[in-house]
């Protein structure tokens, strides 16, 4: 499973309250039915539920088998029944040439295809092996943070869902709005701009100003100091992938992936100078010899490709357990970084910075 090792696709949210002590048989209660009874029925739906982080065939749901170490560690199982889009088309190819052959026909009818579809699905259906997907959840019951393996807006929102039927409580994620509210008691729509040029920003999006900042950072000062958590310093590499604000539909973005070094370049001073911003990057954190790295997409809040500290445990569920501390780490560098970037925009000498931006953005080298 994807937190037990190599990288991590991640998605981070928070419990607004502890989950009930009987949670564990509350996800039991909802666990994953065996395969046998994924429904061959065309228009079904999918079969969810609930299985361990061991794998997606354990059912066995308990407080042996949920828990490794504090952490609480399921998966929202997906079983369907699926025929593969080349053997449809395939076998109704197949059907409609013998329609044409019997009715010397030289096409076949739309509501004859139809038909035939319709048909070749109810036939073969059943024969097809249930088709597995997985949302696999970490839990730290600690500080009630719970990391979830996917940045997919569909399967976010389908785990929510059971997760809150299962034990009515609802996972927050973690974002620019949330942090705002938990750390400065304010919202979005009241936090200023970032603003790098004179172009006018109508809809301004908090986590793209907060990647571009962070790009700043990095060139200018790039370490903050978390106390017992530590120093961490963060660097911001290409590809890079710059929109402006409107864009939410990816019209017009600049990908930059030019040579060694694609954020010192003329095309990513071109892309500031004219009011876009860091929609997605890639970036190495470190505290001391740690490092974590992935890709950081502004607009879900998500990272990609995560790859944690090596570790030093040896058997796998000190691993795991390992693997989640180094989690909770990087959950803290973040909100740091958050927290940075929001006191310096919220600051009495924002004007003051705000030039230091501009002129930033204006005076780097383009190679």
């Amino acid at each position: 499973m994807p937190f037990d090792n190599g990288t991590i696709t991640l998605t981070i949210f928070d419990l607004r309250s502890p989950l009930p002590e009987n949670a564990v048989d509350l996800f039991a209660a909802r666990k994953a039915g065996t395969l046998d009874s994924v429904s061959t029925e065309p228009d079904a739906g999918p079969q969810l539920g609930w299985v361990t982080g061991r794998h997606l065939l354990d059912t066995q749901i308990d407080e042996g088998t949920a828990y490794r170490g504090p952490f609480l560690n399921l998966t929202l199982r997906r079983a369907e029944r699926k025929l593969p889009a080349a053997l449809l088309n395939a076998i109704c190819k197949r059907e409609e040439f013998a329609y044409q052959q019997t009715h010397n026909a030289e096409f076949v009818p739309s509501k004859v295809r139809k038909s035939i579809k319709e048909e070749v699905i109810a036939k073969h259906l059943p024969k097809m092996p249930p088709v597995l997907a997985a949302v696999p959840l970490v839990l730290d019951p600690r500080s009630n943070t719970l990391y979830l393996g996917t940045a997919s807006t569909a399967q976010i929102d389908l785990f929510i869902e059971n997760f809150y039927q299962a034990v009515k409580v609802e996972p927050v994620q973690l974002t620019p709005g949330t942090m705002l509210e938990k750390f400065f008691q304010t919202t979005e729509s009241s936090f200023p701009a970032l603003s790098f040029c004179d172009a006018v920003e109508d809809q301004p999006v908090i986590g793209r100003d907060f990647l571009t900042w962070l790009w700043y950072y990095s060139e200018n000062e790039g370490k903050i100091d978390c106390g017992q958590d530590g120093e961490f310093d963060l660097l911001i590499e290409g590809p890079l992938t710059f929109a402006y604000a409107a864009e939410a539909n990816g019209a017009e973005e600049t990908v930059i992936k030019k040579g060694n070094s694609p954020q010192r370049s003329a095309e990513a001073k071109a892309a500031l100078a004219v009011g876009k911003k860091l929609k997605k990057a890639k970036f190495s954190l470190t505290r001391g010899e740690e490092v974590w790295s992935g890709t950081f997409d502004a607009d879900h809040f998500s990272f990609g490709s995560l790859k944690l500290p090596d570790g030093e445990a040896m058997s796998p569920d000190e691993r795991f357990i390992e693997r989640m501390e180094s989690l909770t780490v990087f959950k803290t560098a973040i909100e740091g970084y958050f927290r940075k970037f929001a006191e310096t925009m919220l600051a009495m000498n924002y004007p003051e910075t705000e030039k230091e931006l501009r002129r930033w953005a204006a005076e780097r080298d383009g190679i």
